[in-house]
């Protein structure tokens, strides 16, 4: 170590260095927020009408769902997802990483003992001890920049905008989870109540297969009949085959989802379906196909206007954290091309005895070692940073920019479906009643052999198909309602129950 400054000299020129770095300037562009490239409204034809209640954003997801096994699954889900896992470390790990560019803005001072021992000793010549030693001990400051021009602040600001936007996309992964596990049980439930359908079809179809072998046998009915008759039970037992396996493949979709094995009690069962007895006359009546049942329902939230995704949606304000961060990029790129400034220093006691260290014996040293670096040529590398950096920034400006464009068109998307689906589900509802008592007057016809066989078949038919697409009508209307839950920014705002109330004082 080398004593030649006094030590009121380093204390002087550290603050003039700290009173320099507190005016450093910096080179970050001046961030402006890109304007939406949307309407101020949605279209006309979205069926965005105002309706009372609380922005779906604000809407906690247990308040949204009312269906206790699928608010059970969720939370399950949350709980257990991998993916959603994987976006909570993402956020640990960013978190680091601005704890880290933070700590650059600081000195890291470190303390330090060394000895050293060494022979032959050329004093050993003129009498002196044959072994030589050194002992030192003290604090010291290693590789310290100086951020003049802004660079280690604005990698520091590139940090933190890239943890704030890993938050934003866990919320949004959080609420993407939230939409496919009621999406999934939807499907789940009307896979289950179509398996349910078909089997009653199926049943329907046999035994009309064994009233017409019957009447075949007595002669009342032709081979076309029976062949016809054939054709619709086996294509009845192919339809429940496909429904199985589709049942079987939501179930395993489910799982996956929630993470782990679905309990037995939360997977919807599929009620007994007796087959009917071969009829014992040929007045016996066909059984009816029974209605599709209602799916769970949720609660209608209000579209708001398209600015509002600006500030609701999780996966809008994580494109626009990654456009800030691409900003302040250029300001550090920019600072490359301006000196690095370094400090080293240190500040310790040195003695040739090791009792001797911090006792009349010793002596103090310091040093101080401050470092310039200015970058002269570098065959554009800093130049084309700058470019790569510019190029980010426009890069995220588009990305950020669709994102805004994606949500406008889901959401416009989920007003227009939640706008019709509602009349097409009552047209078909109306068509299934009237097909329902088309099936029953054409089988009573047949019966009664006023009407030919083609006739009842063609009205199961006909009833088979319009049950099918109303179960696949009422699950669009209901799923979605789940996506324009999700493409207002709901699904990240947990429930906080009340506060119970305070008792007053006696």
């Amino acid at each position: 170590m080398t004593t030649s400054t006094p030590l009121p000299g380093l204390r002087a020129g550290l603050s003039t260095l700290a009173l320099a770095v507190l005016a450093g300037c910096s080179f970050v562009p001046k961030y402006e927020r890109p304007a939406a490239p949307v309407t101020a409204t949605w279209p006309d034809s979205a069926g965005a009408q105002e309706v009372g209640g609380i922005a779906a954003a604000d809407l906690p997801w247990q308040q949204f769902v009312h269906d206790a096994q699928l608010r059970e699954l969720i939370a399950m889900a949350i709980e257990n997802n991998r993916d959603l896992r994987v976006a909570v470390q993402n956020i640990e790990q960013a978190r680091a990483q601005y704890q880290i560019r933070s700590a650059d803005q600081f000195p890291t001072v470190g303390a330090s003992a060394s000895g050293t021992r060494s022979a032959p000793n050329p004093m050993q010549a003129l009498g002196g001890p044959s072994v030589s030693s050194n002992y030192t001990v003290g604090i010291g400051v290693a590789g310290w920049e100086l951020d003049f021009f802004g660079r280690v602040a604005a990698l520091k600001d590139v940090a933190l905008a890239n943890y704030l936007a890993t938050e934003e996309a866990r919320k949004a992964a959080q609420i993407s989870l939230i939409a496919a596990v009621s999406s999934t049980w939807l499907q789940l439930k009307t896979d289950t109540e179509l398996l349910l359908l078909t089997e009653r079809t199926l049943g329907t179809r046999e035994q009309s297969l064994r009233l017409t072998r019957l009447r075949f046998d007595n002669g009342a009915s032709s081979a076309l009949d029976m062949r016809l008759a054939e054709s619709l039970a086996a294509n009845a037992q192919a339809t429940r085959a496909q429904q199985q396996r589709l049942r079987a493949q939501d179930i395993n979709l489910l799982t996956l989802l929630v993470g782990q094995p679905i309990p037995e009690r939360l997977v919807p069962p599929v009620p007994a379906v007796v087959t009917p007895e071969a009829p014992r006359s040929l007045s016996q009546p066909t059984a009816a196909v029974e209605p599709a049942a209602e799916l769970p329902t949720f609660t209608e939230v209000p579209p708001g206007l398209p600015s509002d995704l600006l500030l609701r949606r999780p996966d809008i304000r994580a494109a626009e954290q990654q456009l800030i961060a691409a900003n302040a990029n250029i300001g550090a790129a920019r600072a490359n091309f301006f000196p690095r400034i370094s400090l080293t220093g240190s500040l310790g006691r040195v003695s040739g005895d090791l009792d001797g260290l911090f006792g009349s014996g010793g002596s103090k040293a310091w040093s101080f070692g401050p470092s310039i670096t200015l970058p002269i040529f570098d065959m554009g590398r800093n130049q084309a940073n700058l470019d790569a950096a510019r190029a980010g920034r426009e890069i995220a400006v588009a990305q950020y920019e669709k994102s805004i464009q994606t949500a406008f068109r889901e959401v416009a998307d989920a007003l227009a479906g939640r706008a019709t689906l509602a009349d097409q589900l009552g047209a078909l509802q109306a068509q299934a009643a009237a097909e329902r008592d088309r099936f029953r007057l054409a089988d009573l016809r047949y019966r009664n052999g006023i009407a030919n066989y083609l006739d009842l078949l063609d009205a199961q038919r006909s009833l088979f198909a319009i049950e099918q697409a109303l179960a696949q009508v009422r699950l669009a209307q209901r799923a979605n309602e789940v996506q324009l839950y999700k493409a207002l920014g709901g699904g990240w705002t947990d429930y906080q129950p009340p506060m119970p109330p305070v008792a007053a004082a006696s």
